[in-house]
């Protein structure tokens, strides 16, 4: 994000819970994969949809759906209005390329709306920290995208997840003080095909999607997204034989 001015007086947006419940008004821009299974999600719990893509066969298929569409570059504030951000609570970057995302979260926040942007795992750790100070949320892995997006746009509700898949469970977990991760970093427990760990707090702070270079701690909370029917292995995995139970 390039306008300082804007980003000083940017202050991240939480959605009140009357308005979570059906009544936001969200602007997706980039229909592919995470974009639409994240505005389908959120159209069946009564969210008023719209979206933004440089592809007209999305669009087109967009606009079969149901949802109003718009055809062009999701950076420009003149295709943004197309689809009314002007009084939209949230927008979502999901894009393939993370620059583009930031963008379109800068256009956004103009209007105030909560800005919520997509990356790729493989950012450095700078430009990740630049990311969450443009935006209200970031969204990672591409596993689970989707689920990260519904959840970011709705302002950060990580139990809110588990209904994007009946593949999926997610439980919150403690760390104690003898698991082999603790002193480890966050984003380098590997669960291989069976989950990923998508959030975390330190003690009894709220879980957020945590910045490369977090440390585990003792007490800490891990909030994991596994395949059903492994929790048992992942608890092994995390924390030995001797796991504790979810919070």
């Amino acid at each position: 994000m390039s306008d300082t001015a804007c980003r000083q007086t940017q202050a991240h947006r939480f959605i009140p819970n009357a308005v979570v419940s059906g009544d936001m008004k969200i602007v997706i821009v980039g229909y592919g994969r995470v974009g639409s299974q994240t505005a389908q999600v959120l159209d069946r719990e009564g969210h008023e949809m719209a979206v933004v893509d440089t592809v007209q066969q999305k669009v087109n298929r967009a606009r079969e759906q149901g949802f109003t569409a718009a055809l062009g570059d999701g950076t420009r504030e003149v295709v943004l209005s197309e689809v009314g951000v002007e009084t939209a609570d949230a927008v979502g970057g999901f894009t393939g390329d993370p620059d583009v995302n930031d963008e379109i979260c800068t256009v956004a926040a103009r209007h105030g709306a909560r800005t919520v942007m997509r990356i790729s795992e493989d950012v450095s750790a700078a430009l990740y920290q630049e990311y969450t100070t443009d935006a209200d949320d970031v969204i990672y892995p591409e596993q689970l995208g989707a689920a990260g997006a519904k959840t970011a746009l709705l302002g950060g509700d990580f139990g809110a997840i588990a209904d994007l898949t009946q593949e999926l469970a997610i439980t919150v977990l403690d760390v104690p003080e003898s698991a082999p991760i603790v002193g480890g970093y966050v984003n380098e427990i590997d669960l291989g095909e069976r989950g990923r760990v998508y959030a975390h707090g330190h003690d009894n702070a709220d879980l957020t999607i945590p910045l490369p270079g977090t440390l585990v701690e003792a007490d800490d909370r891990l909030a994991v997204i596994m395949q059903s029917g492994v929790e048992a292995e992942v608890r092994a995995q995390l924390f030995g034989t001797d796991s504790p139970a979810s919070a």
